[in-house]
């Protein structure tokens, strides 16, 4: 099927030194050539040429001869100045002359479909672009070079060599004997361990990608809007010596020790006659019911109350205990597991090393998001079944079936087996240009 040329502006919206428009398909250097005015007679691919296009502007053509661009098709990128009327002026130009423009993510997902990356390394891509905090680039880096794909495809691999041994057992038994089952399941055990290991990574590649949710609360006057200003680096949150201070929650994101954290300051836990102060309690309970931690933030020199105890067992999520203005004397022992001081910053490097510990290796190893972790639960479902037709003797072509379970689902993280809709889904999430 031949393709269309399509084309987009690859760099930001907003006015800027430099933009870059990109034409991808089998007509890109005809209409280079239409619209730059020193296109050559003979294109030497990845050779950057000086001119102007149709509007006047002066730019620099970079042409690449198909199989070596990024789509993996014939295409050109542009860099021109800037302005919004520059990129609008070179793009309807392009239009004119037979292009249409890129839809989102769609040059992604044409070097998707042709060979020059598989899906789990788009995913990466689009991560790369969304990427706020450092540790969230190198995890994106991972996907996008590959880290994943390879591990993958490596198990995949070990689950069709188990359904090649059993289909083979069952078709040619008298070439190549039964399938050695003994052998067959100390592979299958080695693939569910390596593929649990992986999928555990899931909770923390959710944290990574999405933030870590963390509900601020505790009784009045604890601190807790100070602690929230000292992590934003900003007074964003009223402090004051009165009580009940913060009536509604505040939400904001800070980049903590490379983790993106979604923080909410609430206000304080008490029993309130006050209609108002006693919603902003309502809601405060509520948002550390949907965190995914609550830090419990109480006055170290005023010490622990019973009333603390009380509150910190109403919380059903992890909960970690800060002792706030901890440079002041301590009025008594606490259950505290980080001391910490908004005035002397006393113990944040302790919370951020708390933060770190919940995404371990992220710059290291590749992590798997949402919807890697429903194939690879669908791949653990076809090994046990597998397992458990060897532990019950089964047949041999019943065995076939879990393994041709697991290496589908495996498939889906890469694409090999994924279907129209799971990569419709993937590229939709993409912004025009990429």
């Amino acid at each position: 099927m031949r393709l269309d040329t399509i084309v987009a502006p690859i760099t930001g919206s907003q006015p800027a030194a430099v933009a870059i428009v990109r034409i991808s398909g089998p007509d890109a250097w005809a209409i280079g050539a239409r619209v730059f005015d020193r296109w050559p007679s003979a294109v030497t691919s990845h050779q950057a040429i000086y001119g102007r296009v149709d509007s006047g502007d002066e730019a620099l053509a970079l042409p690449f001869a198909e199989g070596h661009s990024y789509t993996g098709e014939e295409a050109i990128e542009f860099s021109i100045h800037g302005s919004p009327a520059s990129v609008k002026a070179l793009v309807d130009r392009c239009l004119r002359e037979g292009s249409r423009l890129a839809e989102p993510g769609e040059f992604t997902r044409r070097a998707f479909m042709n060979g020059r990356m598989d899906l789990s390394q788009a995913e990466g891509v689009r991560d790369t672009i969304m990427a706020q905090t450092d540790i969230q680039l190198r995890q994106a880096n991972l996907h996008r070079q590959g880290a994943l794909s390879r591990e993958v495809a490596a198990m995949k691999e070990r689950a069709l060599r188990l359904l090649t041994g059993v289909e083979a057992s069952v078709d040619f038994s008298e070439e190549v004997g039964e399938f050695d089952r003994r052998s067959g399941l100390l592979e299958l055990e080695d693939l569910v361990t390596r593929t649990e290991k992986l999928l555990a990574t899931a909770t923390a590649g959710h944290i990574l990608r999405h933030g870590l949710r963390v509900a601020i609360v505790g009784p009045p006057n604890a601190g807790k809007s100070s602690l929230l200003n000292v992590l934003l680096g900003v007074d964003r949150a009223i402090v004051s010596e009165i009580p009940g201070t913060t009536r509604d929650y505040i939400e904001e994101q800070a980049d903590l020790g490379g983790v993106l954290c979604v923080l909410f300051d609430t206000a304080g836990l008490r029993e309130s006659g006050d209609q108002v102060e006693s919603l902003g309690i309502q809601r405060a309970r509520a948002i550390a019911g949907n965190a995914d931690e609550v830090w419990y933030v109480y006055d170290a020199s005023v010490g622990w109350a019973p009333s603390d105890s009380e509150a910190m067992a109403s919380f059903d999520r992890p909960v970690l205990v800060l002792a706030n203005k901890s440079d002041l004397p301590a009025a008594a022992p606490s259950p505290a597991e980080i001391r910490v001081s908004a005035v002397s910053r006393l113990g944040l490097d302790a919370l951020i090393g708390h933060i770190r510990e919940k995404v371990g290796e992220a710059g290291e190893r590749p992590f798997v998001n949402e919807r890697h972790g429903v194939a690879l639960e669908g791949a653990l479902h076809g090994l046990r079944s597998a397992a458990k037709a060897m532990e019950y003797d089964m047949p041999d072509d019943l065995l076939s079936v879990g393994f041709r379970e697991a290496a589908s689902r495996y498939g889906e993280i890469t694409g090999d087996t994924a279907t129209e809709d799971i990569i419709d889904r993937i590229f939709h999430d993409f912004c025009v240009g990429k």
